[in-house]
C-alpha cells in the first residue's frame, strides 16, 4: 500500500528569515522506526517539513503524522487534507497523548505513548479491516526485538547531524514540568536496548560522527558502560544528552570519552536549590554544578548547558547571575527557555488549578514565549530577560571570555569556534539550509569534535576514578 509519513515543521522552522541550523540537525528518526514495522512492498513517502516542501498532491491509502504542541496546528491541518481525499490518518506523539480528545476530531486513529508496541497492532488491525479509534501504550515496554530502522527512507543531504540514533526510551527521573512523564504513563517509563543489537546499529552508520538522541543515555548506568566499551575502538565520535549526577559518577564519563564522547547535553535548569525542589527535579540537588563541567572539560568532552527561566523563584536576577555563572565556567554553548507548563505535565495540572494559565495557543508554547503568570516576575520582564541571556551569553566578549577560562590556546580556539558557529553566523546556515548542503558542513563539526578530544587522559582518569565526591553541598 502507499503510505505517507510526516514530520510537519515546527512554527518557526517555515520562517522566511533566517532559520537557525537546529531545524536541520536531525532527521525523523521516531518515523523511520515505525516505518520499519511496515511490509517490505510498501510504497513510503517520508517527508520532514523542516528541511523539505511537503508533496500535498500525492494519494497515499495511509497518513501517519507525528505531532509536537507547536507543530499541533499544522499537523491537524494536514490531517484534515489528507481525510478529505480519503486517506486514513493516524496521528501519534507527545501532543497527542497528552491531549487525546483534541487530536482525535482530527485523526481516523490515534496513538498514546510510544509506538513501538501499538503500531504492528495497529498495522495488523488496518490490514484486517479492523482498525480501532486509540491505541495506547501499557505494561512491560521493550524495545529489544524492534527491526532495523527504515534508515533508506531518510534523506541525509538535508541534515547536519544524519547519524542520529536512539537506544533507550524515556527518562528514569519524574521532573514535573517534563513531558515524558504521561507519554510514559501506564507502563515503564524507562528501558534500553539490547547492548548487541544497540552496537550492530551503529555499525551500520557511515562516517565517524554519532549524536544519540536519547533522554538520558546514561539512565542505566550497568548498560551505559557497557555500550560504551563496545564502541571503543571504532573511532567514532558523538554527542549525547546526560544529568549532573551521572557525570559526577566516578569513572562513568571517563568511560564514554574513552570510547568517543565529545560533546554533552546537560540539563542543569537552575542555580536554585529551591527552584530543583519546587519542579521535582531531585536528580540535582546537592550537586556541585562546577565540578561537573570540570569533570567533563578534563576528559575532554564540550558542553552544552539548558537552563529554564520563570520558576517560581526566580527574580529579575536570574538572568544575569545564570548568564555570568556559564561564562565563568567556560561553558561552549547554552540552551535556554522560558518554563512552559506542557499539557498532561504535573507543571501544568499546577497552574491550572492555581488559575494561571494564559492561554491555550500551542503555537506558542515553544518556550520562547510567556503562556503562564509568573510568580516574581511580569511577563514582559520575562520575555525580554530571557532574550537578553542569550545576547549576552553569545556576545562576543563573553564568548572569548568563556574560551579565556582554558589554559591552552587549541582548547580557546575550539570554544570560540563551537560557541560562535552556532549563534554568529545564522545568515551562513540559512544559505547552507536552503542550498540542501547541510551535510557537508558534518567535516567541520567532526574536526572541532575531535579536537576537544585531545587532553591528558592520564590526568583526567586518575580525577575520575578517585573522586567520589558527588555530593558537595547545594548549588549557590
Amino acid at each position: 500500500m502507499k503510505v505517507k509519513m510526516i514530520l510537519p515543521a515546527l512554527t518557526e522552522a517555515t520562517s522566511p528569515f533566517f532559520r537557525p541550523i537546529k531545524y536541520s540537525l536531525f532527521p525523523p528518526l521516531g518515523l523511520a522506526t515505525l516505518a520499519s514495522h511496515l511490509d517490505a512492498d510498501d510504497e513510503i513517502d517520508l517527508q520532514d517539513e523542516h528541511v523539505e516542501r511537503l508533496n500535498l498532491d500525492a494519494e497515499p491509502e495511509l497518513v501517519v503524522i507525528q505531532v509536537y504542541i507547536t507543530s499541533a496546528s499544522r499537523a491537524y491541518a494536514l490531517a484534515d487534507h489528507y481525510r478529505a481525499k480519503g486517506a486514513y490518518v493516524c496521528l501519534g506523539g507527545l501532543h497527542v497523548t497528552s491531549l487525546p480528545q483534541e487530536a482525535l476530531q482530527h485523526a481516523d486513529s490515534i496513538f498514546l505513548g510510544p509506538g513501538d508496541d501499538t503500531f504492528p497492532e495497529f498495522l495488523k488491525d488496518f490490514r484486517n479491516r479492523r482498525p480501532k479509534k486509540i491505541y495506547t501504550s501499557r505494561g512491560q515496554r521493550s524495545i529489544e526485538h524492534i527491526p532495523p530502522i527504515r534508515r533508506e527512507l531518510i534523506k541525509r543531504n538535508l541534515y547536519l547531524v544524519p547519524n542520529s540514533i536512539v537506544v533507550s526510551r524515556g527518562c528514569p527521573h519524574q521532573c514535573n514540568f517534563c513531558y515524558k512523564n504521561a507519554f510514559f504513563e501506564g507502563g515503564n517509563s524507562f528501558y534500553v536496548q539490547r547492548v548487541a543489537d544497540a552496537l550492530a546499529e551503529i555499525e551500520r552508520l557511515p562516517g565517524r560522527h554519532l549524536y544519540f538522541l536519547d533522554d538520558h543515555l546514561f539512565g542505566n548506568a550497568k548498560f551505559a558502560e557497557a555500550l560504551f566499551e563496545g564502541m571503543r575502538g571504532m573511532g567514532r565520535l558523538w554527542q549525547a544528552a546526560g544529568t549532573v549526577q551521572s557525570v559526577l559518577v566516578p569513572g562513568l564519563i571517563e568511560k564514554a570519552a574513552a570510547s568517543g564522547l565529545r560533546s554533552l547535553f546537560v540539563g542543569f535548569e537552575t542555580l536554585s536549590p529551591e527552584n530543583l525542589r519546587s519542579s521535582q527535579k531531585y536528580q540535582n540537588l546537592h550537586k556541585d554544578y562546577s565540578a561537573a563541567i570540570k569533570r567533563l572539560h578534563d576528559n575532554g568532552v564540550m558542553v552544552n548547558g539548558s537552563f529554564v527561566f520563570g520558576m517560581d523563584g526566580d527574580d529579575a536576577s536570574v538572568f544575569d547571575r545564570t548568564v555570568d555563572w556559564a561564562m565563568s565556567n567556560g561553558i561552549e554553548t547554552a540552551t535556554f527557555h522560558i518554563m512552559t507548563p506542557y499539557p498532561g505535565t504535573g507543571l501544568y495540572q499546577q497552574m491550572q488549578a492555581q488559575n494561571r494559565i494564559l492561554h491555550s495557543d500551542w503555537d506558542l508554547y515553544d518556550t520562547r514565549h510567556v503562556v503562564y503568570r509568573p510568580a516574581k516576575l511580569s511577563a514582559a520582564e520575562l520575555e525580554n530577560g530571557y532574550w537578553r541571556a542569550y545576547r549576552e551569553f553569545y556576545s562576543w566578549k563573553n564568548i572569548f571570555a568563556g574560551a579565556w577560562t582554558n589554559d591552552r590556546w587549541r582548547e580557546r580556539l575550539r570554544h570560540v569556534a563551537y560557541a560562535a558557529g552556532w549563534k554568529k553566523f545564522e545568515p551562513m546556515w540559512d544559505f547552507i539550509i536552503r542550498a540542501k548542503r547541510a551535510t557537508q558542513m558534518l567535516p567541520t563539526l567532526e574536526a572541532i569534535l575531535a579536537g576537544f578530544g585531545t587532553h591528558s587522559t592520564e590526568t583526567s582518569l586518575s580525577n575520575g576514578l578517585d573522586d567520589s565526591s558527588a555530593a558537595l553541598g547545594p548549588v549557590q
